[in-house]
């Protein structure tokens, strides 16, 4: 589901920027001008590469300062680090150098592309201490960071939805149990607690979700005042169901095993293939609740959106859970707060299905 999810946006992403690219080829510009923006490109690959030597010899430092590496295993590393920025400059020059070599002797610009310059990239593939990656944006060969506590993941949920009722068991539930389902898709970050542990993470973000409840028997849900309640819909229904979304805030403490990936400049903790269990809550509020009808009459189908308050809960809140394996889990979330307010009988909303966290 993952790689499919990915690569399905990826195609669409890339022939997007395919489009954009060729739209761009069809202008035309001043050859003078992109060879000045050549030449000033090469002090920027000059301070550039100089800069990121920098910031791999302080990696390297602090390695060394933690006891990881001797002084000998140092000093080779910060040479290594030297001798590939002063090839990186090198190439990276002689490049620019044929480029504006090439605009001298041709009015066509649009032979030429300027790779070299900062601009929209997207890579997929996977590396060791990535397993798998999907990057957009623009891109630079700048060292990683030496211990990165910090990620983020995209989060997508779905599965079966419904309510526990004050005085019922969920069997007695009113809604159907397969036809009532939840969505939620959303953005997370993941901090390491302990500075020499990945045991604990702390994961919080921002998540929409959609609760929907199907009734049975031909029921549909009818506002009157202050009160939301089931009665029957005077002809046959073919569908009904009610969707209440909510934009929330998930925290949950995570913890779980995980494998340590040291490189000569970083190191990085990676739960690839590995369970993780996943306790806490989230808290927000309520954006939208509307009514789908599906019926006919006189044989003429009508289908009716009703968009009004229900009565649903302004202020959400509830407990959620997760377990785990790589990046797919068994996912449960339980709302504290009443599906409707000022009702005569509690509802609190529950939902079982997976859960999917995207690196």
């Amino acid at each position: 589901m993952k790689t499919i999810t990915i690569y399905f946006a990826s195609i669409i992403l890339l022939f997007s920027i395919a489009l954009v690219n060729a739209q761009e080829a069809t202008s035309t510009n001043d050859n003078s001008e992109k060879i000045e923006i050549l030449k000033n490109l090469k002090e920027k690959i000059k301070t550039e590469e100089r800069q990121f030597l920098k910031e791999e010899v302080e990696a390297i430092n602090k390695r060394l300062d933690n006891g990881e590496i001797t002084s000998s295993e140092a000093d080779n590393l910060k040479k290594e680090a030297a001798k590939n920025r002063a090839l990186n400059i090198e190439n990276r020059l002689a490049i620019v150098d044929n480029k504006i070599a090439l605009l001298e002797r041709n009015t066509d610009v649009s032979m030429v592309s300027n790779d070299d310059e900062p601009g929209f990239r997207i890579s997929i593939g996977g590396s060791d201490d990535e397993y798998n990656f999907f990057r957009i944006g623009r891109w630079k060969n700048k060292p990683r960071k030496y211990d990165k506590r910090t990620t983020s993941d995209f989060v997508l949920a779905f599965g079966l939805n419904n309510a526990i009722i004050e005085g019922k068991n969920l069997d007695d539930s009113p809604y159907k149990l397969g036809g009532s389902r939840f969505f939620e898709i959303g953005w997370a970050w993941k901090t390491r607690v302990f500075k020499n542990s990945n045991f604990l993470r702390l994961k919080y973000g921002y998540s929409f979700q959609i609760n929907g409840l199907k009734p049975k028997d031909n029921m549909y849900f009818v506002q009157d005042g202050n009160e939301t309640m089931l009665e029957e819909f005077p002809t046959e229904l073919k569908k009904s169901k009610l969707s209440i979304s909510n934009l929330v805030f998930p925290v949950h403490f995570e913890f779980g095993p995980s494998k340590r990936i040291d490189r000569d400049t970083y190191f990085r903790y990676t739960t690839h293939n590995q369970f993780k269990v996943g306790l806490g809550g989230y808290a927000g509020f309520n954006i939208g609740t509307r009514q789908k009808l599906k019926y006919s009459v006189d044989g003429e189908n009508i289908k009716d959106k009703i968009k009004r308050s229900y009565n649903a809960t302004s202020l959400v809140y509830g407990l959620s859970g997760y377990l785990a394996f790589d990046d797919t889990a068994i996912y449960v979330k339980y709302d504290l707060s009443p599906i409707f307010k000022d009702q005569a009988v509690k509802q609190n909303n529950i939902s079982l299905g997976v859960r999917f966290d995207m690196d």
